[in-house]
């Protein structure tokens, strides 16, 4: 049988996502429900794939296939491509499996040339017709020369600003038809000069471009840009959709609009979105023009909003989620063009979850596995001091399009707000209005301010994905984009000025405006609540400091899983006697240096331990290199030698001494305590002091200490620092006359001890898995440098996420399950989690839960996400059993 390539609409339904994408896979499902949608076609993403193994082009069969089903939509609608009586005219879009809104290509009103725009005029002379037929060509000869042949559609809209100001109107619409027929030549003449060849007019050819064009944009750079921030796997493709065109550019009965079943941006249960009379698709999300509220076409067209308010709620019915739909409308009549889950904050995504609970249209596991954990993100970030707002001057307003405080100093452009924002800078991104091409600045700017687009903008959808502060479509700004400064509310704001922005209420800020913490609402409570319930992977912190502790624990940590101890060595009453220690040239001195830290320590680890309330802690013995402690400059030196009170020069013989040439694989972790034993013994004099106070304190507390030695290779160096710690615990104990339980475990973060974990296991009472490291030695590249060539590796498809982000299940996590295993058969009993930053990243916290680890440990505000990540690993596991 020979292999189908591509699908009617009626051929397919919702459950074929991974073949049709979905946007075709959506279509199809509304279609079968019986929806008003343009009866078109769906080239699979299995073609998309075929595409690239056959070096970027088409093959003859899919070629074959794609005009075979052309010819029977050309039957369904009554319609001839390419005829210039009655012409079928169609739109060319993409549609991935997984919804990326604005990363790849559209083209609209494919099929037009010169024969069939005077077919089409010559049946209806009318020059409101004339005028819509000369729109649409000029809007395809721009869409198609941006998309297929890599002429930015910006530099058509000089063109048209070009002649809007040469005859003194403001807006598109004010065009008239003979203005339109000049843009068409315009158009042409400049594609001419910079292609060096006349616009495509046989519509077959211009088909053919346009599917390899979308099939192209799968691998453009924002589509891979955005790919790896939703790890969405390259080897998916996309599928395309070639659909009639329905215009609602046509005439003032006509229109185009985006909706919502609920308000992305709160969840509130009411129809939301805006429309434009007279206008493309591509207008209201481009945010070229500032569209009308939903609600107000109850008085344009109130027969369209009844039914379109009808099939919103059946959608929202039928797929049991708040959907995100376009439509057209024309000469009166409602076209379906598109139905998805839809984008929201994670406020709203809470919200709309536990709402569809309480509406008993799905359950608490359904609910649990509906919002993404990253979106948490954005629910557990400061919010502006409410005295401090009070005084700021509100400079401006506009629509409140992505909930959040963003406060940074203004960009202008994309590339800036990245290099900045590498550079350690909090920014604020100003455009006219963003485009798909901007999204690495959206991804690096704290907040994002836009002149022109409503709430479905590019900027809004996109900044509520991604849980940043948006304020969209501030017509008052005048902007200077060339000269890098704007105006607005009297006062001229230049690139590097302070501004804040109110993602909630609209606010804009001439100033910057200090924030606070954030504040969670009851539907989070309630939610991470049902997580709590389908959760087996108990969640910890990585918390160095009481403060952090406190954080973590109201975010729902249950313990820390790692305090790094030597950031306690870097506090100024401390730093000095650890200096001593460095440069003592005795074990006495070295002692006396480090008796001075103890009261420091134990006191550091007692108000941990209180802030705990009982939960448990992973202490982690001094890990870096002693160079990290002291100084480089030569002033630093030189006052550092004077407070020390030796020389210059011998401070510099120890600098010099501490000299590696790698670092990260050198003096550092156990290796210290097997070359100074005292410092272990000072550190276990601290701990378990800290726990026999803070017990007395609290009886019913019983902390039991973990003490956690890094960087074990070997067996024998684990049992020569443990020995030292054991007998200095013991004495202590013993000395107090009370019972304390402490466990003494290490961290497997060098690959010799992930393959030799059954030995390290006979004297190791718990592993923890130190990834970031782990990864490092393992892959053999240096997390601090890796960021200078990884992004080529990602343009080549090497890697397609950072191993340093999102754990590398196939050979990183292939030692740590490894480990896992060995470490079980010499100890069944032995405790297992992860300390490295992938215990709050939600694919690496699957991959832990089905490994079997009984806990993973990250930053206190990623706590939520990694609780929801392990419900849902969780539930989606006994799913898989079933």
């Amino acid at each position: 049988m020979v292999h189908k390539y591509v699908y009617l609409f009626s051929e397919g339904d919702g459950s074929m996502r991974n073949l049709l994408g979905g946007k075709g896979a959506n279509l199809a499902e509304m279609v079968k429900l019986g929806m008003p949608v343009p009866q078109g076609f769906t080239v699979t993403t299995e073609a998309c794939t075929r595409y690239y193994d056959d070096g970027k082009k088409i093959s003859p069969e899919i070629e074959a296939e794609i005009y075979e089903k052309l010819a029977e939509i050309e039957t369904l609608n009554g319609k001839k491509f390419g005829d210039t009586k009655n012409p079928l005219l169609v739109s060319v879009r993409s549609g991935a499996r997984a919804s990326m809104p604005g990363m790849m290509d559209t083209i609209l009103n494919l099929g037009l040339n010169e024969d069939v725009v005077a077919g089409m005029i010559a049946g209806n002379p009318d020059p409101k017709f004339e005028r819509f037929v000369y729109d649409s060509y000029r809007r395809f000869i721009q869409m198609f020369s941006d998309v297929v042949m890599e002429v930015s559609k910006k530099r058509f809209e000089v063109i048209i600003d070009e002649l809007k100001e040469e005859k003194g109107i403001k807006d598109d619409i004010d065009l008239n038809a003979e203005d339109m027929k000049k843009l068409v030549v315009l158009f042409k003449a400049f594609y001419k000069k910079e292609k060096g060849v006349d616009f495509p007019t046989d519509p077959k050819e211009q088909m053919m471009e346009a599917v390899k064009a979308v099939f192209r944009s799968w691998d453009n750079p924002r589509a891979n840009v955005y790919r790896r921030m939703n790890e969405i796997p390259y080897s998916w493709g996309t599928a395309v959709n070639v659909q009639p065109m329905v215009f609602g550019n046509l005439n003032e009965n006509s229109g185009t609009g985006v909706a919502f079943t609920r308000d992305p941006a709160t969840g509130e249960n009411a129809l939301f979105g805006e429309y434009l009379i007279n206008a493309q698709g591509e207008d209201v999300v481009a945010g070229v023009r500032t569209p009308s509220p939903i609600a107000m076409l109850k008085n344009d067209m109130l027969e369209v909003y009844e039914q379109f308010a009808a099939i919103a709620k059946k959608l929202e019915n039928h797929y049991k989620d708040m959907q995100d739909m376009e439509f057209t409308i024309e000469n009166g009549k409602l076209y379906m063009l598109q139905t998805r889950n839809g984008k929201r904050t994670a406020a709203a995504a809470l919200k709309v979850a536990v709402d569809l609970v309480e509406e008993g249209m799905i359950d608490k596991k359904e609910a649990v596995l509906r919002v993404d954990p990253k979106q948490l993100d954005a629910l557990l970030h400061p919010q502006f001091d409410a005295s401090a707002l009070k005084k700021a001057e509100v400079i401006g307003e506009a629509l409140a399009a992505s909930p959040g405080a963003a406060c940074g100093r203004v960009v202008f452009t994309a590339e800036d707000a990245k290099a900045w924002a590498d550079g350690g800078e909090k920014v604020v991104l100003v455009r006219l209005e963003t485009s798909p091409e901007d999204i690495e600045g959206m991804a690096a700017a704290q907040g994002i301010l836009t002149v022109r687009g409503g709430m479905t903008s590019h900027a809004a959808v996109v900044a509520r994905g991604m849980g940043t502060c948006c304020v969209s479509g501030c017509g008052e700004i005048t902007m200077f984009e060339e000269e890098k400064y704007f105006t607005l509310g009297g006062k001229t704001i230049k690139e590097g000025d302070y501004i804040s922005l109110d993602g909630t209420t609209g606010k804009i800020y001439g100033e910057a405006v200090p924030t606070v913490e954030a504040t969670i609402s009851g539907d989070f409570y309630t939610y991470m609540g049902w997580a709590d319930e389908y959760r087996t992977l108990k969640v910890r912190t990585n918390a160095d400091t009481p403060r952090d502790t406190v954080q973590a624990v109201k975010f729902g940590a249950e313990g820390i899983g790692l305090c790094r101890t030597e950031h306690m060595f870097f506090e100024a009453d401390r730093i000095k006697a650890f200096r001593e220690m460095i440069v003592a040239k005795t074990v006495e001195a070295r002692k006396e240096a480090l008796a001075k830290i103890i009261p420091f320590q134990q006191g550091d680890f007692e108000a941990m331990y209180t802030a705990l309330e009982g939960r448990p802690m992973t202490v982690r013995y001094l890990d870096p290199p002693l160079h990290e402690f002291l100084p480089t400059k030569e002033e630093d030196i030189l006052e550092l030698a004077q407070e020390l009170n030796i020389t210059v020069e011998e401070l510099k013989i120890v600098i010099a001494s501490l000299h590696e040439f790698n670092p990260m694989m050198g003096h550092r972790g156990c290796r210290l305590a097997v070359t100074y034993p005292e410092i272990a013994e000072m550190q276990t004099t601290a701990v378990i002091n800290a726990a026999i106070n803070v017990n007395k304190a609290n009886p019913t507390w019983n902390i039991v200490p973990e003490i956690m030695i890094p960087l074990v290779g070997e067996i024998k160096e684990l049992k020569y620092v443990k020995d030292i710690v054991t007998s200095t615990a013991d004495k202590i104990i013993a000395e107090a006359g009370v019972e304390l339980e402490y466990h003494v475990g290490t961290m497997i973060e060098i690959p010799r001890a992930a393959i030799t974990a059954d030995e390290i296991a006979t004297e190791a009472e718990f592993f923890s898995f130190g990834t970031n490291d782990l990864t490092q030695m393992t892959f053999g590249f240096s997390r601090d440098d890796a960021g200078k060539f990884l992004d080529a590796y990602y343009d080549a498809k090497i890697y397609e996420s950072d191993p340093f982000a999102r754990l590398d299940q196939t050979g990183v996590g292939k030692l740590v399950k490894m480990a896992v295993e060995l470490g079980k058969q010499a100890r069944p009993d032995i405790k297992l989690g992860i300390c490295g930053e992938h215990g709050g990243d939600p694919t690496s916290v699957e991959f832990c839960h089905n490994i079997g680890l009984h806990y993973v440990s990250c930053s206190p505000f990623r706590v939520p996400i990694a609780r929801l990540a392990a419900a849902q690993a969780a539930i989606r596991s006994l799913e898989d059993k079933k």
